[in-house]
Order: structure tokens, then sequence, then C-alpha cells
């Protein structure tokens, strides 16, 4: 794969060099624009390995680039003390980052054991308990509907064997009333 695209970037390199060389008469020398500015770049240092000027310009680019920064002027500006109170003014907000990274370094040999690294080869056992937890789950469940289901049908079975068993006795007491000569309720 990477032979054929860097067949095609050569192919595109040629393509662009016949276009910008054509135009110039120049097809009698084939040039290439790599060596071209390989050649230019090296003359050019050159140049500027050789002018005292350019040499100290090279070394106060880095300092150019700082002074060009917008925040440069926010650092110019806001003086010492007021950085200061910025500090004090967070002090507690640092202190609770500082204590929470503190405990993420004291935590940091947890999540390098071999616990931890061994996850990815437990993944397919987890997903196999959570499929069968998930299955138990739907079992307890129907379990649970059929207990309820025949804990209700014995309460009703209670409530009218309790139902006859009064109207049992209330019979026998009609019938036990006369007998014993006391008057019917």
């Amino acid at each position: 794969m990477e032979g054929g695209g860097l067949q095609d970037l050569d192919a595109r390199l040629q393509a662009l060099e016949k276009r910008v060389y054509s135009e110039r008469g120049r097809n009698s020398r084939p040039v290439k624009c790599a060596e071209s500015l390989a050649r230019i770049n090296t003359a050019l240092a050159n140049t500027a390995n050789k002018r005292e000027r350019v040499k100290i310009l090279h070394k106060k680019i880095e300092d150019l680039l700082k002074y060009l920064d917008p925040q440069f002027t926010a650092h110019i500006a806001v003086p010492d003390a007021m950085k200061l109170e910025f500090i004090l003014a967070e002090e507690d907000f640092l202190c609770s980052q500082a204590a929470l990274l503190e405990q993420v370094n004291n935590l940091q040999p947890l999540l390098d054991s071999n616990h931890i690294k061994a996850v990815p080869e437990l993944t397919t056992k987890v997903q196999r308990l959570s499929q069968i937890h998930i299955k138990q789950n739907g079992q307890s469940e129907e379990l649970s509907a059929e207990v309820r289901r025949l804990i209700e049908e014995y309460n009703k079975m209670m409530f009218l064997l309790s139902k006859q068993f009064t109207q049992w006795d209330e019979t026998l007491r009609k019938l036990e009333a006369p007998k014993q000569g006391q008057p019917i309720e």
C-alpha cells in the first residue's frame, strides 16, 4: 500500500515538474523540485551564516515570538502582587486539587496491578456471567409471581374456610340453643 502511494506521489511530482519547467522551455534538462529547493536552502543558510546581522536576527527570533504572543502583554500588565492575590484566592481549590492528585498518585500501584491489566481477558467471562445473571433474574421474577399467586390463593382459601366455619358455628349454636333452653339470637 505504501509503495503504491509513493509511486503516485512521485508521478504527481513529475507531472508538476513537467508543467513548471515546460513553460520556461527547460525540457532539455530534467530538474527535480526537491533538489532545487535543497540547493536554495543551502545557499540561503550559507549566506545567512556569513552575515553577522542575520546571525543576530536568528538568535532573536525566539524573543520576537515571545513578544508577539498575545499573553505576553497580560504577563507584563499584571504585577506580581496581583498574581499572588489570584493564587491566594484559589488556595482552597488548589489544596483540594493537590490532595486529589496525591490520592491518585498513592492509588497508582493499584491501577498498574495485574488485576487491572487482566480486565480485557476477563470481559468474556463477565459477559457470560451477566447473561446468566439476567436469565436468573427473569426466572426469579417468574418464581416471585408464582409465589404471589399461590399466597393469594391460600389467603382466599383461608378466608372461605373461615367464613364456612363461622357459618357452621352459627348453625350449630342455633341448633344447640333450644336444647339448652336459651333463647335464640
